[in-house]
């Protein structure tokens, strides 16, 4: 899934209530008409409308499904695993359809292993073109910080459980964070005093710029944690969309995704 497409970032105008869906394997875009069904799972289309989790069997053939009732998209596991909402909500099989609300949610499907499967879900707001207001203006977006490729795979492992979205994420300390590279990237020397390094220096760099968050030490109030200004970098960067829930394709270690591509409106 390509970062650059993603969802987080908000989508083109489009009929209020209009549902957008996207993973790895591309996207799609429904109208709202009471009855309309999305089906998502590791089948082929056409007994899916959009495949998740192709090579992982642990994701069911049907897995989950979105169907349009009473204004609202209404989601609901049909698959074996767990599926997660963001603040850490759980969806079994035996559980109550959830209604979507309107903007982004980020669902992961668990798999094998380790592995968590993304559906981006975005369902367009009342006013229909999510670039403007209800008065027309231009609505300012968010600042992307820049961050390099080596940066942004530190800052993913690092921030795993804050792209997960889950309740009250904390980051991974420099040595997890070491071992977790250690088995994605066995060739490189990743080690925990080296990531320390670079975070730091991403953190005074971004400081330098602007970022909304404390990230560096204050003289008058003591030294913090290192780990309380890394909540901080890291908190930032998702609430930005500098870091969006496709990144975490960085963790799937020797996976090759094949490319994205948007299927026509239904």
């Amino acid at each position: 899934m390509s970062v650059a497409n993603s969802l987080a970032h908000g989508v083109e105008a489009a009929v209020p209530g209009t549902l957008h869906a996207r993973t790895i394997t591309g996207g799609i875009k429904v109208r709202p008409r009471p009855g309309r069904q999305v089906r998502f799972g590791r089948a082929k289309r056409p007994a899916v409308d959009l495949s998740v989790g192709t090579d992982d069997q642990s994701v069911s053939r049907l897995h989950a499904e979105v169907t349009y009732q009473d204004s609202y998209w209404w989601l609901r596991n049909m698959g074996q695993q767990l599926m997660r909402l963001p603040h850490g909500q759980l969806m079994h099989q035996s559980s109550d359809p959830v209604p979507l609300t309107a903007g982004y949610t980020p669902l992961f499907i668990r798999g094998s292993g380790y592995r968590q499967h993304l559906v981006e879900l975005y369902v367009t707001g009342p006013y229909g073109d999510t670039q403007t207001d209800r008065h027309e203006a231009e609505t300012i977006p968010p600042k992307i910080w820049e961050i390099n490729a080596a940066e942004r795979l530190l800052l993913v492992v690092l921030g795993e459980r804050y792209l997960l979205y889950e309740e009250a994420p904390r980051p991974l300390t420099y040595k997890q964070a070491a071992a977790r590279l250690a088995y994605l990237r066995p060739d490189d020397d990743w080690r925990a005093n080296i990531i320390e390094d670079r975070i730091e220096a991403v953190r005074y760099r971004l400081h330098a710029g602007g970022f909304p968050y404390p990230l560096r030490h204050d003289k008058a109030e003591g030294r913090p944690y290192d780990n309380n200004l890394l909540h901080n970098l890291l908190r930032g960067l998702v609430e930005s969309t500098t870091l969006v829930p496709p990144d975490l394709d960085l963790l799937e270690s020797g996976l090759v995704h094949p490319g994205t591509a948007t299927q026509p409106e239904r």
